[in-house]
Protein backbone atom coordinates (compact mmCIF):
# COMPACT_ATOMS: atom_id res chain seq x y z
CA UNK A 1 0.00 0.00 0.00
CA UNK A 2 1.52 3.31 -0.81
CA UNK A 3 2.22 5.93 1.74
CA UNK A 4 -0.51 8.62 -0.01
CA UNK A 5 -3.31 6.72 -1.19
CA UNK A 6 -6.06 7.86 -2.41
CA UNK A 7 -8.39 5.12 -3.41
CA UNK A 8 -9.19 2.06 -5.27
CA UNK A 9 -9.49 2.28 -9.37
CA UNK A 10 -10.90 -0.38 -11.42
CA UNK A 11 -11.47 -0.44 -15.27
CA UNK A 12 -14.57 -2.22 -16.73
CA UNK A 13 -15.09 -3.63 -20.53
CA UNK A 14 -18.86 -2.63 -20.99
CA UNK A 15 -21.25 -0.48 -19.62
CA UNK A 16 -23.58 -3.20 -18.43
CA UNK A 17 -20.33 -4.57 -16.73
CA UNK A 18 -19.81 -1.05 -14.85
CA UNK A 19 -23.62 -0.42 -14.64
CA UNK A 20 -23.43 -4.24 -12.45
CA UNK A 21 -20.19 -3.45 -10.20
CA UNK A 22 -22.10 -0.23 -8.85
CA UNK A 23 -25.20 -2.25 -7.95
CA UNK A 24 -22.44 -4.33 -6.22
CA UNK A 25 -20.49 -1.72 -4.58
CA UNK A 26 -23.37 0.05 -3.47
CA UNK A 27 -25.01 -2.99 -2.00
CA UNK A 28 -21.93 -3.78 -0.32
CA UNK A 29 -22.36 -0.03 1.72
CA UNK A 30 -19.71 2.14 0.28
CA UNK A 31 -20.47 6.08 0.36
CA UNK A 32 -17.95 7.32 -0.73
CA UNK A 33 -16.81 6.43 -4.64
CA UNK A 34 -17.72 7.29 -7.94
CA UNK A 35 -18.31 5.83 -11.45
CA UNK A 36 -16.60 7.42 -14.37
CA UNK A 37 -17.58 6.87 -18.07
CA UNK A 38 -17.14 8.74 -21.32
CA UNK A 39 -20.91 8.85 -21.40
CA UNK A 40 -24.01 8.61 -19.77
CA UNK A 41 -25.43 5.44 -18.94
CA UNK A 42 -28.94 5.48 -18.29
CA UNK A 43 -29.59 4.17 -14.79
CA UNK A 44 -26.53 4.68 -13.66
CA UNK A 45 -27.59 7.24 -10.64
CA UNK A 46 -30.25 4.36 -9.13
CA UNK A 47 -27.57 1.72 -9.38
CA UNK A 48 -25.24 4.31 -7.47
CA UNK A 49 -27.89 4.32 -4.67
CA UNK A 50 -28.28 8.69 -5.90
CA UNK A 51 -30.81 10.86 -4.69
CA UNK A 52 -32.42 13.17 -7.39
CA UNK A 53 -30.33 16.70 -7.85
CA UNK A 54 -30.39 20.02 -5.75
CA UNK A 55 -29.60 21.68 -9.16
CA UNK A 56 -33.76 22.24 -10.04
CA UNK A 57 -33.87 24.37 -6.92
CA UNK A 58 -31.60 26.82 -7.38
CA UNK A 59 -33.07 27.03 -11.26
CA UNK A 60 -36.26 27.78 -9.40
CA UNK A 61 -35.04 30.47 -7.49
CA UNK A 62 -33.44 32.04 -10.18
CA UNK A 63 -36.48 31.93 -11.89
CA UNK A 64 -38.88 33.13 -9.42
CA UNK A 65 -36.43 35.45 -8.77
CA UNK A 66 -35.89 37.23 -12.46
CA UNK A 67 -39.94 37.33 -12.81
CA UNK A 68 -40.73 39.08 -9.75
CA UNK A 69 -37.35 41.60 -10.46
CA UNK A 70 -38.99 42.01 -14.07
CA UNK A 71 -42.51 42.84 -13.08
CA UNK A 72 -40.70 45.22 -9.75
CA UNK A 73 -38.59 47.12 -12.43
CA UNK A 74 -41.48 47.89 -15.16
CA UNK A 75 -43.88 49.07 -12.02
CA UNK A 76 -40.89 51.09 -10.73
CA UNK A 77 -40.17 52.48 -13.91
CA UNK A 78 -43.69 53.22 -14.96
CA UNK A 79 -45.41 54.13 -11.31
CA UNK A 80 -42.87 55.84 -9.67
CA UNK A 81 -40.17 56.72 -11.46
CA UNK A 82 -41.18 58.36 -14.12
CA UNK A 83 -45.39 58.51 -14.09
CA UNK A 84 -46.64 58.94 -17.68
CA UNK A 85 -49.86 57.58 -18.91
CA UNK A 86 -49.94 57.50 -22.77
CA UNK A 87 -52.69 56.65 -24.51
CA UNK A 88 -55.00 56.03 -21.61
CA UNK A 89 -52.73 53.15 -20.24
CA UNK A 90 -52.38 52.26 -16.39
CA UNK A 91 -49.17 53.69 -14.85
CA UNK A 92 -48.51 49.71 -14.40
CA UNK A 93 -49.99 46.54 -16.08
CA UNK A 94 -48.51 43.01 -15.98
CA UNK A 95 -49.25 42.78 -19.63
CA UNK A 96 -46.78 45.42 -20.29
CA UNK A 97 -44.10 44.03 -17.91
CA UNK A 98 -44.75 40.27 -19.14
CA UNK A 99 -41.77 40.25 -21.74
CA UNK A 100 -39.27 41.22 -19.78
CA UNK A 101 -40.57 39.60 -16.93
CA UNK A 102 -39.90 36.19 -18.72
CA UNK A 103 -36.77 37.28 -20.12
CA UNK A 104 -35.19 37.58 -17.13
CA UNK A 105 -36.61 34.65 -15.84
CA UNK A 106 -34.87 32.24 -18.10
CA UNK A 107 -31.72 34.62 -17.80
CA UNK A 108 -31.74 34.14 -14.09
CA UNK A 109 -32.57 30.36 -14.37
CA UNK A 110 -29.62 29.82 -16.27
CA UNK A 111 -27.42 31.67 -13.74
CA UNK A 112 -29.33 29.99 -11.20
CA UNK A 113 -28.38 26.27 -12.17
CA UNK A 114 -24.95 27.06 -13.23
CA UNK A 115 -24.39 28.71 -9.65
CA UNK A 116 -25.94 25.53 -8.09
CA UNK A 117 -23.78 22.60 -10.29
CA UNK A 118 -20.62 25.02 -9.08
CA UNK A 119 -22.07 25.05 -5.41
CA UNK A 120 -23.50 21.93 -4.99
CA UNK A 121 -20.72 19.85 -7.20
CA UNK A 122 -17.95 21.96 -5.44
CA UNK A 123 -16.68 23.17 -8.37
CA UNK A 124 -13.78 24.53 -9.63
CA UNK A 125 -11.63 20.99 -8.76
CA UNK A 126 -8.07 22.10 -10.57
CA UNK A 127 -6.85 18.69 -9.19
CA UNK A 128 -8.28 15.26 -9.06
CA UNK A 129 -5.59 11.85 -8.15
CA UNK A 130 -7.40 9.93 -11.06
CA UNK A 131 -6.06 12.60 -13.03
CA UNK A 132 -2.71 11.00 -12.27
CA UNK A 133 -3.73 7.23 -13.31
CA UNK A 134 -2.23 5.86 -16.06
CA UNK A 135 -5.48 3.91 -17.24
CA UNK A 136 -7.98 6.71 -16.93
CA UNK A 137 -6.92 8.12 -20.26
CA UNK A 138 -8.87 5.74 -21.54
CA UNK A 139 -12.68 7.31 -19.58
CA UNK A 140 -12.74 10.05 -22.18
CA UNK A 141 -12.81 7.43 -25.06
CA UNK A 142 -13.78 3.47 -24.27
CA UNK A 143 -13.02 2.74 -20.27
CA UNK A 144 -15.58 2.75 -17.60
CA UNK A 145 -13.71 2.76 -14.07
CA UNK A 146 -15.26 2.50 -10.29
CA UNK A 147 -12.96 4.90 -7.81
CA UNK A 148 -13.57 3.95 -4.54
CA UNK A 149 -12.02 6.62 -2.15
CA UNK A 150 -9.91 5.40 1.06
CA UNK A 151 -11.87 7.59 3.31
CA UNK A 152 -14.97 5.69 3.06
CA UNK A 153 -15.45 3.96 6.59
CA UNK A 154 -15.92 0.22 4.46
CA UNK A 155 -12.69 0.62 2.71
CA UNK A 156 -10.04 -1.71 2.81
CA UNK A 157 -7.45 -2.34 0.39
CA UNK A 158 -7.96 -6.33 0.44
CA UNK A 159 -11.38 -6.62 0.79
CA UNK A 160 -12.24 -2.89 -1.68
CA UNK A 161 -9.87 -5.02 -4.26
CA UNK A 162 -11.70 -8.37 -3.73
CA UNK A 163 -15.00 -6.70 -4.17
CA UNK A 164 -13.92 -5.14 -7.55
CA UNK A 165 -12.30 -8.54 -8.53
CA UNK A 166 -15.52 -10.10 -8.39
CA UNK A 167 -17.78 -7.52 -9.75
CA UNK A 168 -15.60 -8.42 -13.23
CA UNK A 169 -12.72 -5.88 -13.34
CA UNK A 170 -10.43 -6.05 -15.46
CA UNK A 171 -7.47 -4.04 -14.21
CA UNK A 172 -7.36 -2.66 -10.86
CA UNK A 173 -4.99 -0.18 -9.85
CA UNK A 174 -4.11 2.10 -6.66
CA UNK A 175 -4.17 6.04 -6.70
CA UNK A 176 -1.93 8.50 -5.00
CA UNK A 177 -3.30 11.52 -3.76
Amino acid sequence: MSKNLYGLIARFETPASVMHAAEKVRDSGYTRWDVITPFPIHGMDAAMGLKRSRVPRFTLAGGITGFTLGMLMIWWMGAVDYPLIVGGKPYFSPIFAFPISYELTILLSAFGTIAGMFILNRLPIHYHPVLKADMAARATDDGFFIVIEKDDPKFSVEKSRSLLEEAGAVEIGELED
